[in-house]
């Protein structure tokens, strides 16, 4: 019997879970929805929300997120510091088993991988995802800053629009925008009224709808969670990650957080996005480099 049809019969005290109410339900849809039991260790066991689909395929940043809760279990840090992944098939909403392997432990810093699979029709593994990522404290980091990076300028949240503000639903959305506060910077928003500016840039504010505070999984969502920036150099259609790599710098204050994602380059069917994540603080907490394929034509 494949391992992820067990997941049910999985006692209920094994389960790994964060922000429960104290009746032993979930405040959050985010952390109910990727909550793992943990079956022995190393190996989790999670039913993957239809409610976080980019049309029939789970979202990337959930998937990372629910690879970054099981390692945050696996290793003796809980921060996820730097956390790379390789997209190898589609997921589909439905089981999955994650299976984690430490690589090293260190005073301050603790590296591991994990993998999610699932099954086909005849039962056999398929490996879906892959990562590779090193963990600490974001609590315990020095509070030095020296940058010149600065907050992407997006004007005020009710000057920004998000999927229901349209007439219609926008072509491409999908069960995840129901999930989020999402509010897109106007000068980017071209694509959605069949005048793309050509630019390849996306800026948004960013939260869960539910009200929800950010934290370092949550960053993990949000770095993949914009419309595609292909759209604003006037693709459309899906864009698959290929691989997603992505940096935590700080724990998030309370509050919404500002989203700004670039593509430079467009180039044999594949582009990148690199993205940056701001705090209400005025702080970098997150940033991504993703490589993505796109459809010509």
């Amino acid at each position: 019997m494949p391992e992820a049809a067990t997941a049910a019969a999985a006692p209920a005290s094994t389960a790994f879970v964060t922000d429960s109410t104290g009746d032993g339900g979930f405040a959050f849809e985010f952390d109910r929805d990727t909550a793992l039991t943990r079956r022995a260790p190393g190996v989790y066991d999670i039913d993957l929300s239809a409610g976080w689909t980019i049309i029939s395929a789970v979202n990337g940043g959930y998937l990372l997120a629910v690879l970054g809760r099981a390692l945050a279990d696996a290793l003796p840090h809980r921060d996820p510091f730097t956390i790379s992944a390789h997209y190898l098939t589609a997921s589909q909403p439905g089981p999955a088993v994650v299976r984690t392997d430490v690589v090293r432990t260190g005073r301050t810093l603790s590296t591991g991988q994990a993998s999610l699979f699932q099954y086909d029709e005849n039962g056999a593994e398929i490996e879906r995802i892959r990562v590779l990522a090193s963990y600490g404290d974001l609590d315990a980091l020095p509070d030095d800053v020296r940058t010149t990076a600065k907050p992407p300028a997006i004007p005020p949240i009710d000057q920004c629009f998000g999927p229901e503000d349209g007439p219609a639903p926008v072509d491409g959305s999908s069960a995840i925008a129901d999930r989020l506060m999402l509010k897109l910077d106007p000068s980017t928003l071209g694509w959605a009224l069949g005048q793309p500016s050509g630019k390849g840039e996306m800026r948004a504010w960013f939260g869960l709808k539910d009200g929800r505070d950010p934290d370092p999984l949550s960053l993990l969502l949000a770095v993949d969670a914009l419309p595609p920036t292909a759209f604003e150099i006037g693709l459309r259609g899906w864009v698959p990650t290929v691989e997603l790599t992505v940096h935590v710098r700080c724990r998030p204050a309370p509050g919404p957080l500002r989203v700004s994602i670039t593509t430079r380059n467009l180039a044999g069917g594949f582009l990148e996005e690199d993205a940056e994540v701001w705090d209400s603080a005025d702080r970098l907490v997150a940033q991504s480099r993703q490589l993505a394929r796109v459809r010509l034509g």
